[in-house]
């Protein structure tokens, strides 16, 4: 068994799904509420199975990943302005930020790397294609796993039926160019479909904070009941008023498949 699939199996150690905990928000839009001080943040979601985080963070946090039991660390490799909303871009410039190597130097067990095409722009779609197969190929060459990432562009304008139709391409995508894994939104009742036409372990996005927590939960169980392998979740559980509480929650329902309502319950969150 190769280095690439050990630290990947590490993520599923338990036999069941994964839930990761996302605070690379800074990387994007700079001070962020739930991580202005990232280290307590950090502290607060070590009972994820992965914490997703900016390259120059680790200096500043990687002790939460010294400690046996800890999270998996996720470096995230690339940047792009489709994450920007406050600039209103919309093409999707993409850039590499660092190369899987120097990732697995600074201590990652994974790292993820965002593809965006179908925007307006083909010539822009194939450079980012470019560099996305360019990050698998040198993932390869040092054994680490690569989460691939589909965020369409303007996606806020997408009806659902067009969201699940770019997802349900995309994920297959991905899989093709060499991902190991795909973080993606989910997308509603058809979102089996997407699952089961990806060779690769799917993982449903929560993007932005919903008002309940019982609504976020309920993301979270819908997404696995259609074959997701778990959820990387950022502002539901980092803006949360309890993030390790809301954490504890969510492994329950993901993890465990109990179901929202009860889960909230039981655990005082409703």
């Amino acid at each position: 068994m190769t280095g690439h699939w050990l630290r990947l199996n590490r993520l599923f150690s338990d036999g069941k799904r994964a839930v990761i905990v996302a605070v690379d928000h800074g990387e994007f839009f700079g001070p962020t509420p739930g991580i202005l001080d990232l280290p307590k943040a950090i502290s607060a979601a070590e009972d994820a199975d992965g914490i997703l985080l900016s390259p120059g963070m680790m200096a500043h946090c990687g002790n939460v990943f010294s400690k046996r039991g800890a999270p998996l660390a996720i470096i995230r490799l690339n940047w792009s302005t489709v994450f920007c909303e406050q600039w209103e871009y919309d093409q999707a410039r993409t850039v590499q930020v660092i190369t899987p190597q120097q990732a697995l130097a600074l201590g990652a067990d994974i790292c993820l790397a965002s593809l965006t095409f179908t925007t307006i722009d083909e010539m822009q779609d194939a450079r980012n294609v470019e560099l996305f197969t360019r990050l698998a190929a040198q993932k390869r060459e040092c054994g680490i796993p690569l989460i691939g990432e589909f965020y369409p562009a303007s996606v806020g304008r997408l009806s659902q039926e067009e969201l699940h139709e770019r997802v349900y391409v995309a994920c297959r995508v991905l899989a093709e160019f060499g991902a190991d894994a795909i973080k993606t939104f989910y997308t509603g009742p058809k979102f089996s479909e997407v699952t089961a036409a990806t060779p690769v372990p799917v993982f449903a996005l929560g993007a932005e904070k919903l008002p309940n927590p019982v609504d976020a939960l309920r993301l979270a169980y819908d997404s696995v009941q259609a074959g997701a392998r778990g959820v990387v979740f950022g502002r539901n559980v980092i803006q949360a008023d309890d993030p390790a509480l809301f954490l504890k929650a969510l492994k329950m329902v993901v993890k465990e498949e109990g179901t929202p309502q009860e889960v909230a319950t039981e655990l005082g969150l409703d």
